[in-house]
């Protein structure tokens, strides 16, 4: 199990390639990663993340152990970022080992689901003409509610 709660860019792909090397036998390895998106009617130039990291460890680390324990999962990783982004750039990767896809699949599925809810990150959107504060989304708690 690895968290690491950063400003500091990452390279997906090397990130995968880290993670793979240490695959332990597994039959299954599924990756994803969040970017930060801006839409064309209603672009971003940046999107910024407040947290308290080390309450964002803890509460990572929880809710790995937990998928650990409930797919049977091998490992799992989270790479979270916080302080300002641009556009594209990467926001967070989730990493799931398992020894079936399904598991691995499952796993990183409920890293996110549980990411997007009950991680402490605020996000804020700077705009062209200002910033807001992004509210929570009730897809987001929906999504998260279909692992109780």
């Amino acid at each position: 199990m690895s968290v690491r709660i950063q400003t500091a860019a990452f390279d997906p792909g090397e990130e995968t390639n880290a993670f793979l090397a240490t695959n332990a036998g597994a039959g299954a390895a599924v990756t994803f990663t969040g970017l930060v998106r801006s839409q064309p009617g209603d672009p971003i130039t940046a999107l910024v993340l407040e947290c308290y990291p080390d309450l964002a460890i803890n509460q990572v680390k929880a809710m790995i152990e937990s998928a650990i324990a409930r797919f049977g999962l091998i490992k799992a990783t989270v790479i979270h970022r916080y302080g300002a982004l641009r556009p594209g750039e990467p926001i967070v990767q989730v990493m799931a080992l398992a020894p079936h896809r399904e598991a691995a699949f499952k796993g990183a599925e409920y890293l996110m689901d549980y990411l997007k809810t009950d991680a402490p990150f605020w996000k804020k959107e700077e705009t062209p003409t200002g910033s807001r504060w992004v509210d929570a989304k009730s897809a987001d708690d929906d999504a998260k509610a279909r692992w109780d």
